[in-house]
């Protein structure tokens, strides 16, 4: 029989042990008895290297300690040889079907080369480095997959499965049904494990349970507390043989538990209140705290019985045996009045182990007498009564370990002399404070009329939801305001729609009408959106219709890019569309030739203000400049992003092309008020003989002057469009009246008439505006913040944030956080990877300058488009510069071996391949291209984000592969036409917003538009940080719509939490 302990944790976890080393936890696995200890955390790069250094292979799957490493001691006999076995626990925080899920799984390898494979793939998906067990937005479901494509042997098991905050089944964030969690990959879960808090016949109760193996381990993050609970084998010594008896049951003998009300959330309470009660103690008060009103932490027990469908004392027919015991530290102290971790008990306890054998052999096993010999009375009475299971039990609560009485003091007494039980002082008055009737005069009045008024609540909820039917309908139907835009019939149409106003859903709302109730044909529809993502949108929601899939194809949605792309490519007309690192070569180039005091970005800058015509500008760039740069392109047969846009116009002036302006005869145009003179002027052209122009916007929202957009560009259209009618959306849909009313103090200090906005949102929290000490200080802030909104990403921060409670758990993608500039990021990244969160990065970045880079995405082009020539001169010319000799055959080699593959596969893949091919493996910008590839299925798809998408449209994450759930981090220009429940606008300090670079006085409104757009993003919380001097925006908004605070000063990010070897742990 093998006794293993399979769920345990390396140093490189969050708040475990510095001793949690192979060797001593080899040291202890043999102290305890264990024969099989879990590696855990076989995610961690650093920890599966010294597993690599320090263990070696023994049976099939199994590990052993190197000799040189094993640690000697009197209490461990050196002739036991304990087995590793790779094991790792992952943390899952996503959202799924509108409710933050926090589930944690245990998995099971066949060996080191095994954990490297899976291990690579997760850091395609998250930070695997900060935290040996990582947390990843990843729903379990895609785990489990991802599980056994990479390692079909693997062994995944749901963890610790009741655990209030973090499990499958957890009162906090949990499911109701293993169906519900895994869906279609239900069937390849086989075994659960229990967790601390419960025993086998809690888990008896639910009858949908009955397939599964339930399995139990200790979550060490000590190697002291090794064996709390353990699993008995019968089995191989092997990997096989483990995985099999834990999957099929044969070969699982049965499992050593704690007493569930030893575990820190078996009954229902509040700690803060030295509260403890039953659960139906908590439903009588509608599981509300009655000392301090809030809202009661809701134990094991308590979730049971909601799901269980079986009585209490239900036995399972040929269920696995269990045993119930107490470390053995615990029953010397409780034997002889002394701490559990006094030095007096650890030096009895060695003793024991000397004299005795292993802990295990001690408490299951070795006689009475032999004990009452080698330890006194008591302790050999206490060990008889554990065997019995005659103990006295006091439940655990709300994160406090429950207690097993094994002798009274009386007992105690007459055994071995007057001696003071082992529980720590207060423990009988926090029972007596948890029991006694006299509790009540501890409510507060507050708190009797939460509980008196729980069933009126409960009433007025439930007539809310029948109500609800009638307010859902009010959501699904149109204001008076967005009707009259759906279905106005005017030859132009202009509607001026604030932050929030559902301009998205009146412009959907019109292009349905149009095709539902006129019959206007989708090929006569043309749809102008300013990014890829939002023409998505658009689309996805049209295809939902009947006839959607039609609709899609002949309905033209796209930004003005693409449909000028689509349309000189359908004319015959040969173009190239250079990229950034072209633009910028032949920048340089120009500037170099005529002496120019620019930065070659400016240069570009202020070649595509003279290509939109923007008058009135003294231009830095000369005729003569701006000429050459244009011969350049040309002579490479490249157009930049104007030159798409002009060649469409002039295409549209020059030539009969009226069969291509039917798709213009119903011209509806988004976000209106960034457009430039040249779109302008292709609007007009394209809707000349057309039937309606419908654009919709918000000049307050006009943050492209930079690049040449007007935010005056309704009163130009009223001035051509003498019949224009023009609608005014002024309620705000998305945010709470605290947000609405600090925006609209912020931007009616820009000219203009007087802004009118109303929230339609209840109130909800007051806006933050926060001052931290310094970047670094902000950063960590933003971080411990973020975690703070989701409920915590672990047990240490649900117990040290017990106080600060938060209404509402967020998901990760309901959190942004927005700054004005792509450098600001970097220190923020930093602070997120530390702290385990996930997160997403959308902008366009340096990375596509690199020369790695640009090849690769003219060579895929080339592959794409085998007659575009360019593409793959560039492509030779980048990727081997100095192999002219050798670079047409290796240009070949691997368009044979790519060209069958690109349109199949997805994009990560044949990135992966490529760099593997390449060896790129070192190249940062390489890794940023992948991290950015994976978030395109296509590679079609892909590099036409890369070529005409906006800021918001091209996105990396911090790792690899796009979370199911991930904080979204992006600049203020990246964020306009999104929302989010929860905003972080960071770094708003002088210098920064406005943003100082010598630029004219006059962008100071640009600017401030720029901050509105930013809080205008948030929805339900708007937090708003600095260090150093804050913005002037900041004192424009009044105090009685926000609150100041200042952050507290945090560690620096680089130290991690270790916990001593008897520290309290999580589980």
């Amino acid at each position: 029989m093998y006794i293993g302990d399979l769920h345990i944790h390396s140093r490189y976890s969050r708040a475990t042990s510095r001793d949690c080393t192979p060797e001593y936890l080899d040291l202890w696995a043999r102290k305890k008895g264990i024969d099989i200890v879990g590696t855990g955390d076989f995610t961690h790069p650093a920890w599966r290297e010294e597993l690599k250094e320090k263990l070696e292979p023994a049976e099939d799957g199994l590990y052993t300690l190197k000799d040189e490493y094993r640690i000697m001691d009197a209490g461990a006999p050196d002739n036991r040889k304990p087995r590793f076995v790779l094991t790792g626990e992952i943390s899952s925080i996503y959202k799924k079907n509108e409710k933050v899920r926090k589930v944690h799984s245990l998995l099971l390898l066949p060996g080191l080369e095994e954990a490297d494979r899976l291990a690579r793939r997760l850091e395609l998906i998250g930070n695997i480095h900060s935290d040996g067990r990582p947390i990843l937005g990843l729903d379990c479901r895609d785990l489990l997959e991802i599980m056994l494509e990479t390692v079909p042997e693997g062994v995944y098991v749901p963890a610790h499965i009741w655990t209030p905050h973090f499990s499958m089944f957890g009162a906090f964030s949990g499911f109701d049904t293993i169906e519900e969690c895994f869906e279609d990959m239900t069937p390849y879960i086989h075994a659960l494990e229990t967790g601390l808090s419960s025993d086998p016949p809690m888990n008896w109760r639910i009858s949908a349970l009955d397939s599964y193996q339930l399995i139990s381990n200790s979550d060490a993050h000590s190697p002291a507390k090794l064996g709390r609970e353990a699993n008995l084998f019968q089995i191989p010594l092997s990997y096989g043989g483990l995985a099999e008896a834990i999957s099929t049951g044969n070969g699982l003998e049965g499992t050593i538990e704690f007493f569930p009300e030893e575990g820190k959330y078996h009954f229902d309470g509040h700690r803060k209140c030295s509260l403890c009660i039953s659960p139906s103690e908590a439903a009588a008060y509608g599981n509300i705290c009655p000392v301090c009103g809030k809202k009661l932490t809701i134990g094991v027990l308590h979730r049971v019985e909601q799901l269980a469908d079986r009585e209490e004392d239900f036995v399972l027919s040929g269920a696995k045996p269990f045993e119930s015991l107490v470390p053995l530290p615990e029953v010397i102290g409780a034997c002889t009045g002394k701490s559990a971790a006094s030095k007096k008990v650890f030096e009895q306890y060695e003793s024991m182990l000397v004299k005795l054998g292993s802990e295990f052999e001690i408490l299951r096993n070795i006689p009475v007498e032999d004990i009452k010999k080698a330890a006194g009375a008591p302790v050999a009475e206490g060990i008889h009564r554990l065997r019995e299971g005659k103990v006295e039990r006091t439940p655990g609560f709300d994160g406090e370990y429950g207690t097993i009485k094994l002798l009274t003091p009386s007992e105690i007494d007459g055994l071995e002399g007057q001696l003071s039980f082992f529980i720590e002082e207060g423990i009988q008055e926090k029972k007596k404070a948890a029991g006694n009737d006299t509790k009540s005069d501890k409510i507060s009045a507050s708190a009797r009329e939460q509980r008196s008024g729980a069933e009126t609540d409960k009433e007025a909820k439930e007539k809310d939801i029948i109500a609800g039917n009638t307010e859902e309908l009010h959501k699904n139907s149109l204001s008076p305001a967005q009707q009259e835009a759906v279905s106005a019939r005017d030859r132009a149409v202009a509607v001026i729609a604030g932050p929030g106003a559902g301009k998205t859903r009146t412009l959907i709302s019109r292009i349905c009408s149009l095709l539902e109730d006129r019959k206007i044909r989708p090929s006569e529809i043309t749809a102008v959106t300013f990014t890829n993502k939002a023409a998505e949108e658009m689309r996805s929601r049209l295809e939902k219709l009947p006839g959607g899939k039609r609709i899609g194809k002949e309905l033209c949605i796209g930004t003005f890019h693409g449909i000028c792309s689509k349309i000189l490519g359908d004319r015959g007309v040969d173009f190239f569309v250079a990229d950034e690192g072209l633009l910028e070569e032949l920048a340089g180039k120009t500037i170099a030739r005529f002496d120019l005091k620019l930065s070659v970005s400016r240069f570009l800058r202020e070649i595509s203000l003279l290509k939109c015509g923007i008058q009135g500008l003294q231009s830095p760039v000369t005729e003569e400049a701006a000429a050459y740069y244009q011969e350049m392109l040309e002579e490479e047969k490249a157009v930049d992003y104007d030159d798409l846009l002009l060649k469409t116009r002039k295409l549209f002036l020059d030539e009969d092309i009226s069969a291509q302006e039917k798709q213009f005869r119903y011209l509806l145009v988004d976000e209106f008020q960034d457009i430039n003179p040249v779109q302008y002027d292709l609007l007009r052209v394209w809707n000349k003989n057309g039937q309606e122009l419908f654009v919709i916007g918000d000049p307050d929202q006009s943050v492209y002057g930079f690049r040449g957009s007007d935010s005056q560009c309704f009163t130009r259209m009223e001035k051509d469009y003498p019949m224009l009618r023009t609608i005014r959306l002024t309620d705000n849909y998305r945010s709470t009246p605290e947000i609405v009313a600090c925006a609209l103090d912020v931007i009616s200090h820009n000219k203009g008439p007087e802004r009118s906005m109303q929230a339609s949102n209840p109130a909800g929290a007051a806006v933050r505006v926060v001052e931290a000490p310094g970047e670094m200080g902000e950063a960590i802030f933003i971080a411990k913040e973020v975690n703070r909104l989701i409920g915590g990403i672990d047990m240490l921060d649900v117990e040290e944030n017990h106080g600060g409670e938060v209404k509402r758990v967020r998901s990760f993608s309901d959190i942004a956080v927005l700054y004005r500039t792509h450098r600001q990021a970097q220190l923020l990244e930093k602070c997120l990877r530390q702290e385990g969160i996930p997160y997403v990065v959308a902008g366009r970045e340096d990375f596509l300058l690199d020369k790695n880079v640009r090849g690769t995405l003219y060579f895929f082009q080339y592959l794409l488009c085998p007659e575009d020539l360019v593409s793959r001169s560039f492509c030779r010319k980048l990727i081997w510069p100095a192999e002219e000799a050798l670079a047409e055959e290796q240009l070949s080699m691997l368009a044979a071996k790519y060209g069958k593959k690109v349109r199949r596969e997805k994009t990560e893949k044949l990135l992966e391949a490529w760099i593997k091919d390449r060896k790129l493996e070192e190249s940062e910008a390489m890794s940023r291209l992948l991290n950015a590839a994976v978030l395109n299925p296509s590679m079609e798809s892909f590099l036409e984000t890369i070529s005409f998408g906006s800021e918001g449209d091209v996105r990396r994450c911090g790792s690899r592969k796009f979370p199911a759930d991930a904080v979204m981090l992006m600049t203020l220009h990246g964020a306009k036409g999104l929302e989010f429940p929860a905003v972080f606008l960071y770094g708003m300090r002088k210098g920064l917003m406005p943003l100082e670079l010598g630029t004219a006085a006059g962008d100071m409104e640009e600017e401030r538009r720029l901050f509105y757009v930013g809080m205008t993003r948030a929805a339900e919380e708007l937090i708003i940080t600095s260090s150093g001097e804050p913005s002037v925006f900041l004192g424009e908004i009044p105090e009685e719509h926000a609150v100041m605070e200042k952050a507290k000063k945090e560690k620096p990010v680089e130290e991690v939490i270790q916990l001593s070897l008897f520290d309290m742990e999580w589980t």
